[in-house]
């Protein structure tokens, strides 16, 4: 029959047309299996009602009813657990096929991959990879020095004019201080000394003073 449709079954149908014929003769095995069982059931009600009717002969004969029926049933049972152990096996064939397909594709597809590997290709593309990385890392380096030297120039202003900034706020702390000391214009003479105070001298030593330092500190 196959060939007159012009085509082969493939061993995949054959084996899913298996296990449907297996799967169908485990539900008829069960159709059976059930109509036995319930027939035991009528054969046990059966002889207790011709037991009560003191019907013996009717009893023993439905009595060797009763244990063909069981043997039956117990027949039904181990066929079906034989179907299932073949249908197992149908399975099991069914996977190998699989799994077998799957690394016959693996094959091939690992087969392909290794004729376009080259491996002096492989080995020369890491290599320039390597010294584009190295490149790469120095023009960052310099370009990181770069960028420090430009602004490190601004960091030294900066840092020269907090500098600044502080000595002059210290010096005028001093001289604040040193004008603190003098006495004030139009003051009285000391009880020691019998010269008047000269406050325009004093500030003009001041200045004098503020303005030597400012001069070493920029020769500094």
């Amino acid at each position: 029959m196959e060939l007159l449709f012009g085509r082969r079954k493939t061993p995949e149908e054959l084996l899913r047309q298996n296990q449907r014929a297996l799967a169908r003769a485990m539900r008829d095995l069960d159709r059976e299996r059930s109509k036995l069982e319930a027939q035991e059931k009528k054969i046990i009600l059966d002889i207790k009602k011709m037991a009560k009717q003191g019907q013996m002969d009717a009893v023993k004969i439905m009595a060797k009813d009763l244990v063909r029926t069981r043997r039956y049933v117990k027949k039904f049972i181990t066929m079906r657990a034989n179907v299932q152990a073949v249908a197992l096996k149908i399975q099991t064939l069914k996977s190998n096929n699989s799994m077998a397909q799957a690394m016959k594709g693996v094959t091939k597809a690992m087969a392909t991959m290794n004729r376009q590997l080259k491996l002096p290709q492989i080995q020369k593309i890491m290599m320039d990879f390597e010294k584009q990385a190295e490149i790469m890392d120095m023009k960052e380096e310099l370009m990181n020095d770069a960028i420090d030297d430009a602004m490190g120039d601004e960091d030294d202003e900066e840092e020269s004019d907090a500098v600044v900034s502080q000595v002059l706020d210290e010096l005028g702390l001093n001289l604040t201080d040193e004008l603190a000391t003098l006495p004030p214009p139009g003051g009285a003479l000391s009880a020691g000394e019998g010269r008047p105070a000269e406050p325009a001298a004093a500030l003009a030593d001041a200045d004098a003073d503020l303005e030597e330092r400012l001069k070493n500190l920029r020769r500094d």
